[in-house]
């Protein structure tokens, strides 16, 4: 069976859960050979074993850390070379996805981002992406080279598959353009104790309707009694009440969760796009006319000051 080339994000060994999907993914299109760069490489192997890796690749230098994208890039074209894979599947984040057109360019192949399903096919595999703000599914293959695709978090299950998980070490030789951005400084993102909003299972997402950033307590004690990740429409970013960094759309961020409960949003294009994908949507709006409720598998119309204190109240009253 042909080899699939995971690209493993990780953070000090620790894997992320969309490294996870895509080794479940890669599993549908031949045998999964994941690459783990930087500080903390080897320590991913027993996580990516269990969940069918059958060789590791690892490489750690200080230009990983010091330098953007291009050392990354290195590598991953290093471990291209040697593995000759069927496809090289890439986490969707902003990172990955510069990482996978650069590796794409390199090698003269096509290139699939932002995919939210993956299937084997005769003439390589076929990704599902939904595209044009949303307003499209399509299912695509790359027709040139080896294909490569970036996978939105939560895009599937994550399902164990014990495997080897052969450890090797990878000889990476950095070009002279590895060096040429240097990371001057970093500043950790204060902790919420939420998950992170683009691989979060459930996102509460408050709008215009939320009327304040005061109010978006409201928003906050919801998602807290689901374990959930907090979002915000532009309209409510782009009036200071929640920080950029929470925006979900087409100009934010794009999210795929089990669960989306959208707060006093109406629904526009623009919000739509980030996250139309969503599993099961429930919009609560007092406009029985709003957009959102075109889209929406449960809606209610109500006011969110009454209905969104009541559901939180009942989630804790059930667990508790």
């Amino acid at each position: 069976m042909a080899e699939v080339l995971v690209y493993v994000d990780h953070v000090d060994g620790a894997v992320r859960k969309p490294t996870l999907e895509l080794l479940t993914l890669a599993r549908r299109i031949g045998e999964p050979v994941a690459l783990a760069l930087g500080s903390g490489a080897e320590n991913t192997a027993a996580a990516l074993a269990e969940h069918g890796a059958v060789k590791v690749l690892t490489h750690d230098a200080a230009e990983y850390a010091d330098y953007l994208v291009v050392p990354k890039v290195d590598a991953l074209q290093a471990a291209y070379d040697a593995v000759s894979p069927a496809a090289v599947l890439v986490p969707s984040s902003a990172e990955g996805k510069e990482i996978a057109a650069r590796l794409a360019v390199r090698i003269g192949s096509g290139i699939i981002t932002d995919a939210t399903d993956l299937e084997a096919g005769d003439k390589g595999p076929i990704a599902t992406q939904s595209v044009f703000a949303a307003s499209f599914t399509t299912r695509t293959r790359v027709s040139k080279g080896t294909p490569v695709i970036t996978v939105k978090p939560n895009s599937a299950a994550v399902e164990a598959a014990p495997a080897a998980g052969t450890v090797e070490a990878l000889t990476v030789t950095f070009s002279d353009k590895a060096t040429g951005t240097k990371v001057t400084a970093r500043t950790p993102r204060e902790s919420t104790g939420r998950p992170e909003l683009t691989e979060a299972a459930i996102v509460v997402s408050g709008g215009r309707g939320v009327n304040g950033s005061e109010n978006f307590a409201i928003i906050e004690a919801l998602a807290d009694s689901l374990g959930a990740a907090v979002g915000a429409s532009r309209a409510a970013v782009d009036a200071g009440w929640y920080p950029h960094s929470n925006q979900v759309g087409q100009t934010g961020k794009s999210v795929s969760p089990q669960l989306y409960i959208a707060n006093g949003i109406s629904g526009a294009i623009q919000h739509r796009a980030g996250m139309q994908t969503s599993k099961t949507i429930v919009a609560v709006n007092k406009d029985a006319e709003a957009p959102i409720f075109d889209l929406v598998d449960y809606g209610v119309v109500g006011d969110l000051f009454d209905v969104v204190p009541q559901l939180t109240e009942e989630i804790n009253t059930r667990k508790g």
